[in-house]
């Protein structure tokens, strides 16, 4: 990644940058890493309709720095019991400035491009240029040709998702990693051949199901964790609700996807720290690595119930004699308050638990 200039706020993360993030933050095989990545990034998506709109959603809240958003069209009411981005009150405008204005609301810190365009051969090549990863939620065939031919130019990976009645299908086309589109459908069928969503019917949750799926497979891509969907077509029957997949053939030559490993360093908040106080930070080293609170020590709490450290009793003593208050925290309070116990056991009075850990913490920076 690394087209987009936009950190959102990432190079140097503050308490309440951490605080929106957190939970993707503490996931184990994310964390702060993925995060920066995601904030690095450029997605297109085309098409601000059925499979866009929750997409658009979920891209903005996860945090990708730049989001692009083309489509020609304009909110009608048929749309709204489907395309969730739209409300009553943006009918008749340009679902593009519509979209856009929900994402802001959701995440003003990152930079949206709103494109009121059909996407063509003409301009497909301009448009995802400097993309990331492009999210396929077009309508129409000349649409998803353009894009697919673009997106195998510019060797940049096409998130495709399809809708048809009750069923739908979902995939991840990136040359020289895996099929295409056109391996797949090598031509478009007859005009008349495939009913629309006007004609065949569509329902919501379907379409929100696998706009969502095409917005995991664009975060994984982006942040460089997991697998994505290449070289399989996802099925999704709608009336059983069991999905199955398709192997595709993969084309000679073909290079496996593999994710970004990077080593994750601690990262301090950026907030103020009494310098009587002593933090003690007695969850695990992955989580420690994600956040933590300004000048904490590590004392994983794992390590504690094994064996309590003499330096480390000796050295809380020596503190506490000093007047210094010797403060432990965890996530929530619970661990460190077991932490607490056992320190105790060992001949160390007095520590202070913090209420709430460090996710009260993150909440009390957060309305500051």
């Amino acid at each position: 990644m690394g087209k987009n200039n936009n950190d959102n706020s990432a190079a140097s993360p503050d308490a309440q940058w951490i605080a929106r993030y957190r939970r993707q933050l503490t996931l184990e095989g994310f964390g702060m890493a993925a995060q920066r990545r995601l904030a690095r990034s450029h997605a297109v998506v085309i098409g601000a309709g059925g499979l866009g709109a929750p997409a658009l959603l979920y891209l903005a809240a996860a945090g990708v720095g730049h989001i692009t958003v083309i489509d020609d069209d304009t909110v009608e009411l048929s749309n709204l019991h489907r395309q969730i981005i739209h409300t009553e009150s943006t009918i008749g405008e340009p679902k593009v400035n519509s979209a856009a204005e929900q994402m802001r609301q959701r995440n003003s810190h990152i930079t949206i491009t709103a494109v009121q365009a059909r996407i063509t051969d003409t301009i497909a090549d301009d448009l995802i240029a400097t993309a990331d990863v492009v999210l396929d939620g077009t309508d129409n065939f000349p649409a998803r040709y353009a894009t697919s031919a673009a997106c195998s130019r510019v060797r940049v990976p096409h998130i495709w998702g399809s809708i048809l009645g009750f069923d739908a299908q979902l995939s991840v086309f990136w040359q020289d990693h895996g099929p295409v589109y056109t391996d797949v459908f090598p031509e478009a069928p007859p005009a008349g051949a495939v009913p629309s969503c006007a004609e065949a019917g569509v329902l919501g949750p379907l379409v929100g199901v696998v706009g969502t799926a095409m917005a995991l497979e664009a975060v994984k891509i982006l942040g460089g964790v997991g697998e994505p969907l290449v070289g399989v077509i996802a099925y999704l029957s709608g009336m059983s609700g069991r999905w199955e997949y398709i192997e595709l053939a993969t084309p000679e030559g073909s290079v496996p996807v593999s994710t970004n490993e990077e080593v994750q360093v601690g990262e301090e908040l950026v907030a103020s720290n009494e310098e009587d106080e002593l933090l003690i930070d007695v969850r695990e080293q992955g989580e420690y690595d994600a956040f933590h609170i300004p000048g904490a020590r590590l004392v994983p709490l794992s390590g504690l119930r094994r064996e309590v450290p003499e330096g480390l009793v000796e050295d809380l003593k020596s503190q506490l004699r000093r007047g210094r208050d010797v403060v432990v925290y965890c996530a929530a309070g619970v661990r460190s308050r077991e932490a607490i116990e056992i320190l105790a056991a060992a001949g160390v009075e007095g520590l202070r638990n913090m209420d709430g850990g460090i996710n009260a913490w993150l909440d009390g920076e957060q309305q500051r």
